[in-house]
């Protein structure tokens, strides 16, 4: 009997001591998407970057978990110089994620911590490559509007070929574009390598940096406006310049066909008078050999009435001109 007692006591000691194990809790589990850092007396004694169930001491270890997903951070407005001392203002958005759990406990412990001192390393390293650039590197990709071709702008402007090169001749007499060598993505990745310097230390991988909005300051964006108004004066100037050289052009041509045309006109008008005065004196040379009395008669009408009408006074009729109007037989 005593035997029997002594092992239901057994039993039950050794099931309270399970049941008190059970709930100080000697197992954790991570969760997809996030790892942990086990720690026993202050020091690292396990990390865990995989899903699952996993033991620990109870009241010995701590458990602190960290997300293995990819996170972001939205820097603040920062007011930079470029290289030309040309204030603008930039707002970053950059990637990161841990990638090494126990590096990154040691350096910051929580994750407030580590975007603080993120958020700082990726504020200087902006600031530094900004400043060494110029404004058109940070704020282009590319060389497209220079390399826009002369046959598009001159298809809307419904010009030729050549007529487009000289507009644009005109456009850049005094004017030199600025050439972007880099554009603001390789300027980025350069931002992301200098960060990368700095933060690598601390279990961080950075995956990039990207400025989410680029204005310009107050400044800076007068002298921008005044700039376009003074680029697209030029341009309308050099459209205006083409098209008064046009139009001199045009003119100039259309005098050249009119006075070719007058003067084939004048020609052919003189050949038509030629062949008609032949024809008339061929006519006449047969009338008058026909008749030649009648013909003088008939001419000395046509003569009366051609000057008479400008005669005012008549002081003899005795000339031989006056012969069919006062001889009774058509002469003296």
């Amino acid at each position: 009997m005593k035997k029997t007692t002594k092992a239901y006591v057994t039993l039950g000691a050794l099931v309270l001591a399970l049941i008190l194990f059970l709930a100080a809790g000697p197992f954790y589990i991570v969760n997809e998407g996030n790892q942990a850092v086990v720690i026993r007396f202050g020091q690292i004694v396990a990390t865990r970057t995989t899903a699952g169930l996993y033991m620990r001491i109870p009241f010995i270890d701590t458990i602190t978990t960290y997300p293995a997903r990819i996170l972001s951070l939205d820097g603040d407005n920062a007011r930079i110089p470029t290289k030309e001392n040309q204030f603008i203002i930039v707002d970053t958005t950059s990637r990161w994620k841990i990638s090494d759990p126990a590096l990154f406990y040691q350096s910051f412990k929580t994750l407030d911590a580590a975007y603080n001192k993120l958020s700082d390393v990726i504020d200087s390293s902006t600031r530094t490559i900004i400043t060494r650039n110029r404004l058109s590197e940070i704020v282009r990709s590319s060389n497209i509007i220079n390399d826009q071709s002369a046959t598009e702008n001159s298809q809307l402007a419904g010009m030729e070929e050549g007529d487009s090169a000289e507009i644009e001749a005109l456009v850049n007499m005094n004017s030199n574009n600025e050439v972007v060598l880099k554009g603001r993505s390789q300027l980025c990745s350069e931002m992301a390598d200098e960060a990368r310097k700095m933060v690598g230390e601390y279990g961080i991988e950075l995956i990039d940096i990207v400025p989410r909005q680029i204005k310009y300051s107050d400044e800076l964006t007068q002298s921008v406006y005044s700039r376009m108004i003074k680029d697209r004066n030029q341009v309308a100037q050099a459209y205006r310049s083409l098209g008064e050289g046009k139009k001199a052009e045009w003119l100039g041509k259309l005098e050249n066909e009119k006075r070719t045309i007058q003067s084939e006109a004048y020609r052919k008008s003189e050949e038509t008078k030629g062949r008609a005065d032949a024809e008339a004196a061929a006519i006449y040379n047969q009338a008058y050999s026909r008749d030649p009395q009648f013909y003088e008669f008939w001419k000395s009408l046509e003569s009366y009435k051609n000057t008479m009408g400008g005669f005012d006074t008549t002081y003899s009729t005795s000339m031989d001109y006056f012969k069919y109007l006062y001889s009774p037989n058509g002469k003296r």
